[in-house]
């Protein structure tokens, strides 16, 4: 089986680029359960990776002045992507850059997933120029901004950050009928993804964003923490708060990281036409209905593509 994947693999010769826009780009590592599903992913729709790391700092207006030559090839990189993800992570070092990689494929109809971070990253940005809230932000980044779309999480310190973050599986469940996450992950009515965050999108202002034409398709049993974004009116516009990537596996992708792959090699409606779109879209699987569970790790080396060089991952688990 794993001889047939590594040769499938080998034979791909249509590319899909994927800008991965961090602050940690120059260390590959830190961001491997992504590329992983997104090479799950890739696969399963028959594309041959291409990642292009955008450090997002060089995106940001002072690295015009700074940096020039790395501020234009950030963006070149950018610009040349068919899709776009910002993932997960902490600080506020490198954030300008990421709302700016968002309001780019917002803008421009490029495919974007924003993962933990990258949603809310989505949610600041949708806010500032759609809702044209100009100080809107995250607490975590200004704590006396007035228009606080991003706050810590009610039950956690604020002093004490060990042992404060909503860790582990929880469950999303689907408000929007027909949304394409939903369609994504077989029309199912929840799902349990594995989640890692202190901040939340601010319940308060939810409705102020959903008149703006922002969607809240995936909340939590309570209805009032946030899960997954979408914009209706884009190719593919969606922000999970949880981590999908630390689910994928070889023969089952994660359903996000499937969509966006799919919308950006041109794939995205055939896919949620499908009745069951993860498991038809590879051919390989032998799960009958989508389940999302863990499996072992697999020791086999596939070659990929990241900024246009072979790229060995090895344990390529999910």
């Amino acid at each position: 089986m794993w001889t047939k994947r590594a040769t499938k693999l080998d034979k791909l010769k249509t590319s899909v680029k994927i800008a991965m826009v961090g602050k940690y780009t120059g260390l590959s590592d830190s961001y491997l359960s992504v590329i992983k599903a997104l090479l799950h992913a890739s696969v399963a729709m028959e594309r041959k990776l291409v990642v292009e790391w955008v450090p997002s700092c060089d995106l940001e207006d002072s690295s015009a002045k700074e940096t020039p030559e790395a501020h234009k090839k950030a963006w070149k990189l950018l610009k040349g992507a068919d899709g776009v993800l910002v993932p997960g992570g902490f600080g506020d070092r490198g954030v300008q850059g990421k709302i700016l990689a968002a309001k780019y494929a917002r803008e421009n109809n490029v495919p974007y997933l924003g993962i933990c971070l990258g949603m809310q990253i989505a949610v600041i940005e949708f806010a500032r120029s759609v809702m044209k809230l100009r100080g809107a932000n995250s607490t975590e980044f200004d704590p006396a901004t007035t228009s606080p779309c991003v706050i810590f999480m009610p039950e956690g310190s604020k002093t004490q950050m060990g042992a404060t973050m909503r860790l582990g599986s929880r469950r999303t469940y689907f408000h929007v009928s027909g949304c394409k996450s939903a369609k994504l992950y077989a029309n199912a009515s929840s799902v349990d993804e594995r989640h890692r965050h202190r901040y939340e999108v601010n319940p308060d202002m939810v409705p102020d964003f959903e008149r703006a034409g922002l969607q809240f398709v995936g909340k939590d049993e309570s209805g009032k923490r946030m899960g997954i974004i979408e914009l209706p009116s884009h190719k593919f516009f969606i922000g999970a708060q949880f981590h999908p990537e630390f689910k994928s596996r070889p023969g089952k992708p994660s359903p996000l990281f499937l969509g966006l792959i799919a919308a950006a090699s041109g794939q995205l409606e055939p896919l949620l036409q499908r009745s069951n779109p993860t498991t038809k879209a590879c051919p390989m699987s032998k799960v009958p209905k989508l389940k999302l569970y863990p499996t072992g790790p697999v020791n086999n080396p596939l070659n990929s593509l990241v900024n246009g060089l072979y790229l060995s991952l090895i344990n390529w688990e999910g």
